[in-house]
C-alpha cells in the first residue's frame, strides 16, 4: 500500500519535478478563501509528497529555531516508514490551494497523545500552520494533546497559542539525533472548545524547572 521515499529516488537525487516559490505563491493566490487567507486543506500523505517533505526538513532556518537536526535520505526514508506503518499514527499532508506547504501529525509521544507540524518557510506568514492545526483538532476526538516546541521557535508557540494552547511547566530536556539539547515549557489549555489539549516548549538555554498553576 505504501511506497516510501526510497522507491522515488535516483542515482541519489530525489527524480521529480518541483514547482519554484514563484509558481506556488502564484497558486495560493488563486485559492484565498473570502476573508483572504490562503485555502487550506489537509489530505493522506501520498508518495510524491515525500521528496519535497524531505526539502523542507533540510531547511537550515527552520532547523535552528525549532532546535532540530535534519535527517539525511536514508534517516528520512526509515522514519516515514516508521510513521506509514504505525496505525497508532494519523498523518496528513498540509495544502495552500493545491500547493503542498507541509505536514501535520498526531501521534504517541512518552506515552502522550501529541501533535507536531511542520510548513516550508516559503509559505511562512500566512496563516497556513494555524490553519492545519485547526483542521486536525476537529479531526482528532482524543485529548488531551500535548505538542513539543522550543522556545526560539516563536511562530510556533504563536500558532499554537491562536489554537488554545497556554504553557504550564518548564523541563530540561537532553539532546539526541533528532534534536538539540533543549529546555521544554509544557502548555495546557481548551482547543476548539472541546477538553484541555498541553504543549511542551524547549528552550535550549533555561535550566530552571518550572511549574505554572
Amino acid at each position: 500500500m505504501f511506497l516510501f521515499a526510497r522507491a522515488i529516488r535516483f542515482r541519489g537525487s530525489w527524480d521529480v519535478t518541483m514547482n519554484s516559490a514563484d509558481d506556488n505563491l502564484k497558486n495560493m493566490k488563486r485559492a484565498k478563501n473570502n476573508d483572504g487567507r490562503v485555502s487550506v486543506r489537509l489530505r493522506d500523505i501520498e508518495p510524491h509528497d515525500l521528496p519535497k517533505l524531505f526539502e523542507f526538513q533540510l531547511e537550515a532556518e527552520a532547523n535552528r529555531s525549532a532546535a532540530t537536526h535534519p535527517r539525511s535520505s536514508d534517516e528520512f526514508d526509515a522514519h516515514w516508514e516508521r510513521i506509514l506503518k504505525d496505525p497508532g499514527v494519523i498523518v496528513r499532508s498540509i495544502l495552500a490551494g493545491d500547493v503542498l506547504a507541509g505536514c501535520i501529525s498526531c501521534f504517541k509521544n512518552e506515552e502522550h497523545d501529541s501533535i507536531g507540524y511542520r510548513v516550508g518557510s516559503e509559505f511562512w506568514g500566512r496563516g497556513i500552520a494555524t490553519q492545519a492545526l485547526e483542521l486536525l483538532l476537529d479531526q482528532v476526538p482524543v485529548r488531551p494533546l500535548h505538542a513539543r516546541v522550543a522556545v526560539t521557535n516563536t511562530a510556533s508557540i504563536r500558532v499554537l497559542q491562536k489554537c488554545g494552547f497556554e504553557i504550564v511547566e518548564y523541563q530540561h530536556s537532553p539532546g539526541d539525533p533528532a534534536y538539540s539539547s533543549r529546555q521544554i515549557e509544557l502548555l495546557s489549555c481548551r482547543v476548539s472548545r472541546r477538553s484541555v489539549a498541553k504543549f511542551l516548549v524547549e528552550d535550549n538555554n533555561r535550566l530552571s524547572h518550572q511549574r505554572f498553576r
